[in-house]
């Protein structure tokens, strides 16, 4: 039981992990990434599909994505998905191939994107937190149905910390990993 309960807090606070991975993916660099665009979609025949499944998107060098569309009708459309997106990214098209360059960071934006990228983590270490505060309360309920120890409680309690502080220094080193590629020229 209480292994069963270790295990799953593991498993969601790794998938926590991940999805903070996720989240700041989409966060803009300075530097060219395909997955910069993974969150765009394109109407294609009335249904809206991902970017990726109508184009092949890769990295022309450090400062340029170039989308080469499937189907040549779809171009105007992809164009226009870039543009109006979040991002701030403005294509230009070449025949069947889009180019997007990326501007360089201000040194403004960058400390705006490490300020979310922070806020990001946080949100992580939160996550992570409640997952501890479920697992625990498992473990009370355990203890208070008599089904486990006290000495037994106290152990798992402890084990299910040191998992949680496990996976905050995976989320500190996420962060840090990303706040060095944010900073680099």
């Amino acid at each position: 039981m209480l292994n069963d309960i270790q295990n799953d807090a593991k498993t969601r606070m790794g998938k926590s992990i991940d999805a903070l991975k996720n989240q700041l993916a989409k966060i803009r660099t300075g530097r060219a990434h395909p997955s910069l665009l993974d969150t765009i979609t394109v109407p294609y025949y009335g249904v809206d599909t991902p970017l990726n499944q109508v184009a092949n998107v890769t990295v022309d060098d450090s400062r340029t994505l170039a989308v080469s569309v499937f189907d040549k009708s779809l171009i105007q459309a992809v164009e226009k998905a870039i543009l109006t997106s979040d991002l701030g990214l403005n294509p230009s098209s070449a025949g069947t191939l889009i180019r997007i360059p990326l501007p360089p960071l201000t040194e403004e934006r960058r400390k705006d994107l490490i300020k979310i990228v922070r806020a990001e983590a946080e949100n992580g270490r939160i996550a992570i937190r409640n997952i501890r505060r479920d697992a625990n309360s498992d473990v009370k309920s355990l203890l208070k149905d008599k089904d486990i120890s006290e000495d037994e409680a106290k152990k798992s309690e402890d084990e299910i910390q040191k998992i949680t502080n496990e996976f905050i220094k995976q989320v500190d080193a996420v962060l840090a990993d990303k706040e060095k590629e944010l900073l680099e020229i």
